[in-house]
């Protein structure tokens, strides 16, 4: 008789599954993915499900988030409106970090956990998931969210994947 499938099975392989794509964006865009290999990144529906634009506005972000999709109409197919916090229009560079973590947002949308956000961005940038996570809280400190070493069990909701108690 056959094993049922259960939903700690489907976690695994959706995470397995978004850090396979990480591996492959890093392949076609990287070994530096900068803010010129984020825009063709964005365009490339291989990798970005939907249209995404990235917008410079904090009006809808919550506190302490640097970055969130927002789906532009009714579908998904409609596109999506990456926010960005506006400290980094300044500082190019930082974005791809940023966006690539919420781009599991916008390919899975609420099946994506904190997991697999760091998972893709770790792999999309080859770096480690910690070294990704490290750099994603140093990056959240300039928006002035004070850094904590709580564990990251007590904070996975957190805008940049918990851990670092930016919530």
């Amino acid at each position: 008789m056959a094993r049922q499938l259960t939903a700690e099975d489907a976690k695994q392989s959706l995470t397995a599954h978004v850090a396979n794509k990480g591996i492959e964006v890093f392949a076609q865009y990287g070994p530096h993915v900068g803010w010129g290999e984020l825009q063709r990144l964005l365009a490339d529906r291989v990798y970005v499900r939907y249209p995404c634009e990235i917008v410079f506005d904090a009006a809808l972000l919550q506190e302490g988030e640097f970055a969130h999709p927002v789906q532009k109409g009714a579908t998904p197919e409609d596109g999506f409106t990456m926010y960005v916090h506006p400290i980094y229009a300044l500082e190019l560079e930082c974005v791809p970090a940023l966006v690539l973590y919420q781009l599991v947002a916008v390919n899975y949308g609420e099946f994506a956990s904190a997991d697999e956000a760091e998972s893709f961005g770790a792999a999309a940038l080859g770096l480690t998931r910690d070294a990704y996570y490290a750099r994603l809280c140093d990056l959240v400190e300039r928006i002035g969210v004070v850094v904590d070493d709580a564990p990251p069990a007590e904070a996975e909701a957190c805008s940049c994947g918990g851990g670092c108690g930016c919530e």
